[in-house]
């Protein structure tokens, strides 16, 4: 597992046909670590470029460096026993809706749960990661942080974690208002009908090869 630069705690879909059609959608499998063809779809390479690379995929721990005297294998097993002892979150639905200028589909109903399971993932697993550089501090400083953000990101090396966390499956990169109408059309089309309640049932380890794709190592059940 040391071909990875960094690694990251993900939900992925992994239920059919949602994982085919994301997986198509961006051109990127993330549970095969393989690119796949594209739907016909005029401008995709442009509508999905941003998030391809990370593969169909809610983030639960953003990405991260390994910590100095820490090792992967250490990381996977400490996965494997939390996941033993949370409990699937189960949703009222997802809903592809607009966040800002990219497109995502989204939680319906009842979020506090899910929101719980993420802070834990942070929180738990932070042990593992080494301190955000001066420069990517810098980037996300760049994109204008509230103050509670701004604490997150020295604390936990990412912005948008604890209660700013917003669980979302990313499907496009930042758009203008005729692509935002193209890509929900298209989405609309190339996305299958959704099961409601929709269960959060399993998380994954996944690692960032030096190609910069993100690649599924582990996934392990909810049981608790």
């Amino acid at each position: 597992m040391s071909e990875f630069m960094r690694y990251a705690i993900y939900y992925v879909p992994r239920m059919q046909p949602l994982a085919a059609a994301g997986a198509a959608w961006l051109g990127w499998d993330v549970s095969a670590g393989c690119t796949v063809a594209q739907p016909d779809v005029p401008g995709i390479a442009a509508l999905a470029q941003a998030p391809r690379k990370y593969g169909l995929h809610a983030t639960l721990k953003p990405p991260f460096a390994l910590a100095d005297g820490t090792r992967v294998d250490d990381l996977d097993a400490a996965l494997a026993q939390f996941a033993k002892a949370q409990a699937p979150v189960s949703l009222e639905g997802l809903q592809l809706d607009r966040l800002g200028r990219f497109l995502a589909l989204v939680p319906v109903g009842d979020q506090t749960h899910l929101t719980a399971l993420a802070a834990n993932c942070v929180q738990n697993f932070d042990m593992f990661r080494a301190p955000a550089s001066e420069t990517e501090v810098a980037r996300r400083r760049a994109a204008g942080l509230t103050p509670a953000q701004d604490a997150y990101l020295m604390r936990w090396g990412y912005p948008y974690v604890i209660d700013q966390f917003r669980f979302h499956i990313t499907l496009t990169g930042s758009l203008g208002d005729d692509q935002l109408r193209v890509a929900q059309d298209c989405l609309k089309q190339a996305l299958p009908a959704l099961p409601a309640p929709f269960l959060i049932d399993q998380i994954a380890l996944v690692g960032q090869q030096a190609d910069g794709f993100f690649r599924l190592i582990h996934s392990y059940p909810l049981a608790g």
